[in-house]
């Protein structure tokens, strides 16, 4: 699948003598980190079903604290980011996890047994990424719209320090859109201004709407992802909000009393989504035979690179990956713990008679499977980011897979007893995949600002391993302080203020569904079949000469939410006029990255103060700690929100204009 085609990048030369990178005191600092954001991400994810990336606010944390500490460089402010993105993305898990609470199966999160299959995921996704460096960081076109931005954050920061003229324009310009960002963030939690305009309306017999969140994060994210992957997303907008909404509305017929607004929003959730998961998934195979040949020459040549350092030859500092050998060794290393907490799961219960061909299938299915997400998840974090990658999307194909497999072992029908206990094993195996899918959904991404600024890709990956290892260690105790205090919904025992845990929900109904033989295989098909029908438009644009619509984009923008992925379409089409008014200017290059700057702090204020506002929202115990006025203010809210919105974007963008045309 092809992308906005964009110069290959270079990395900064090595210099001559080695400097700090790997060093105790950034593999502490990122553990640190780690606690507060790792903690941040549980929460919002089990709240709302959102989690934001972690890794340009762990950058700039870093540099304000390493700045300060002698003999601190750029590497090693990379490391950190590396170590607490790993953590924080971790947190992804809770979309599989807390449906063993609320099946019953478990009363708790055990804290051996929920960080086992959380790290052991974790470093498998690692390991697997690791000979996907060469093919979808180096020798790709993929934008890594947050790769680059934490990049440019780490050399706008170590720029300013040296006295360059252009780092301080940068950092001001971070600074200014951060501040701004952040600003009307936390205006929106206050309600006088609305986070998220939304208008729902009947078409017919059937109803339909329109949303947009008001979120200066996203609209830099579609700056920074281009062109086409936006058209791509409002091509999915417009098939799930505008085609098939209305048509499934019409045939699902809201109940006496229910509104306008919780009607399409309930048709969206149980059979849109699936409409655009099955989109994904045709998607995603579709993207691993087109990136095959590409991975196994990175394989076979991380092997090459492995003989040749052997055989005595050097090699250049930013193509050292981890040996293919300790890749392969660790792989299989850890699937002994992974059978040990399988097999701890099944003794003494329904399964243990079966448990030898279970555990084997199960080995074998996370490690075929792993190896697909993998390679999948990076090229979708690498094509639009990671916090927009559709991981909970690879989490439902990956239920479905391991459901199926166990009816294949098992049938269906069985006792009900014996049902819980196959829907909680696949939740389990689904767990593990989802380690593996969320850690190559990241790392791939630091990776590539590793490459940006000359890091040691061996370090970064080592780095990585320490941040699955802390993101594990802190997952449970807060899974576990939520579950006791607060509860998930549709959990037994469960208080009026329980968390939703949406993607968690849906999960564990979806291995109910095909375990008890009662899935509506509907929606999944028709997308699958749309899916088809996108790859095929995409492919006749290509030969053509034309901007691409890459498939998987599509199955974004019908999967995800209209309020999120709108304003990413709306960025990438105001970064497309920026794009074109940059071109035309004396200094096209440093007009451009003028602008991926100014996309930056948008996302580095928003998501400073999304870790700032869990905190707050965790310690006041309140899902609305500053709200300053009521429902009653809801339309002044939503017109002046939208109208100080648009001004201030207007505004920020023509703040960047003149500092171009200063400098």
């Amino acid at each position: 699948m092809a992308t906005t085609p964009a110069p290959r990048d270079t990395p900064p030369a090595s210099p001559l003598a080695p400097i700090a990178e790997l060093t105790v005191r950034g593999i502490i600092l990122g553990g640190l980190i780690t606690l507060l954001f790792t903690a941040a991400n549980v929460y919002l994810g089990l709240k709302v079903g959102l989690t934001f990336a972690t890794s340009i606010p762990a950058a700039v944390i870093s540099m304000a604290v390493l700045r300060y500490l002698p003999g601190a460089t750029i590497l090693e402010n990379n490391i950190v980011q590396t170590v607490a993105s790993a953590a924080g993305t971790l947190a992804a898990i809770i979309f599989v996890l807390p449906g063993l609470v609320m099946i019953g199966w478990w009363q708790g999160f055990p804290y051996l047994l929920t960080a086992g299959i959380t790290a052991t995921g974790g470093i498998l996704g690692v390991m697997f990424s690791v000979p996907l460096r060469r093919a979808l960081v180096v020798d790709t076109d993929l934008p890594y719209p947050e790769g680059r931005a934490a990049a440019e954050v780490l050399k706008v920061g170590a720029g300013s320090r040296e006295g360059e003229a252009e780092s301080g324009r940068g950092l001001k310009l971070i600074v200014v859109n951060a501040v701004a960002s952040m600003g009307f963030a936390i205006l929106t939690q206050t309600r006088i201004v609305v986070a998220e305009a939304a208008q729902y309306f009947r078409v017919g017999a059937g109803a339909t709407g329109i949303s947009g969140g008001l979120s200066f994060a996203l609209i830099g994210a579609g700056h920074l992802v281009g062109l086409s992957v936006g058209l791509a997303m409002f091509a999915g907008v417009v098939i799930g909000w505008w085609i098939a909404l209305p048509i499934l509305t019409a045939h699902a017929p809201a109940l006496a009393g229910v509104g306008v607004e919780a009607w399409a929003s309930g048709v969206f959730r149980t059979d849109v989504r699936f409409l655009g998961a099955g989109v994904i998934g045709v998607a995603a195979i579709w993207t691993l035979l087109k990136i095959i040949g590409p991975v196994m020459g990175g394989i076979r040549s991380s092997i090459a690179a492995s003989q040749a350092k052997r055989d005595g030859a050097i090699v250049a500092v930013g193509e050292r990956d981890l040996s293919i050998g300790i890749v392969v060794a660790v792989s299989l290393a850890i699937l002994v713990p992974i059978a040990g907490l399988l097999w701890a799961e099944i003794a003494g219960g329904p399964l243990q008679p079966m448990a030898i061909p279970l555990i084997a299938g199960a080995l074998v299915f996370v490690l075929v499977l792993g190896l697909v997400i993998a390679a999948v998840c990076g090229y979708m974090a690498g094509l639009i980011g990671a916090s927009n990658s559709p991981v909970s999307g690879i989490g439902i194909l990956a239920v479905l897979a391991a459901s199926l497999m166990l009816v294949g072992l098992f049938g269906r029908g069985t006792p009900p007893e014996t049902t819980q206990a196959l829907v909680a094993y696949a939740l389990i195996v689904t767990g593990i995949v989802f380690g593996v899918a969320t850690i190559s959904n990241d790392n791939l991404q630091d990776l590539k600002t590793g490459q940006l600024v000359g890091a040691t890709p061996w370090k970064q990956q080592v780095a990585l391993i320490f941040g699955v290892i802390f993101g594990s260690l802190v997952v449970p105790p807060v899974l576990q302080l939520l579950a006791t205090t607060l509860g998930f919904q549709g959990a037994p025992g469960a208080g009026p203020n329980a968390l939703a845990a949406p993607q968690a929900a849906l999960i564990s109904a979806l291995a109910k569904g095909v375990l008890g033989g009662d899935l509506n295989w509907n929606m999944i098909g028709i997308g699958a079949l749309i899916g088809a029908g996108v790859i095929a438009t995409d492919e006749t644009l290509g030969r053509a000469g034309k901007l691409r619509l890459p498939p998987l984009g599509v199955g974004l923008g019908v999967y995800l939410p209209m309020a999120v992925t709108l304003p990413v379409v709306i960025g990438a089409v105001i970064g497309s006029f920026y794009d074109r008014w940059a071109n035309r200017t004396g200094d096209p290059e440093y007009a451009r990255r003028m602008g991926v700057l100014t996309a930056t702090g948008m996302i580095v204020g928003e998501s400073l103060w999304g870790v700032g506002f869990a905190v707050i929202v965790y310690l006041s115990g309140s899902d609305a700690p500053l709200a300053l006025v009521g429902e009653g203010f809801a339309t002044p809210a939503l017109i002046g929100g939208t109208l100080a919105f648009l001004a201030l974007l207007w505004g920020l963008y023509r703040f960047t204009r003149r500092t171009v045309m200063a400098g």
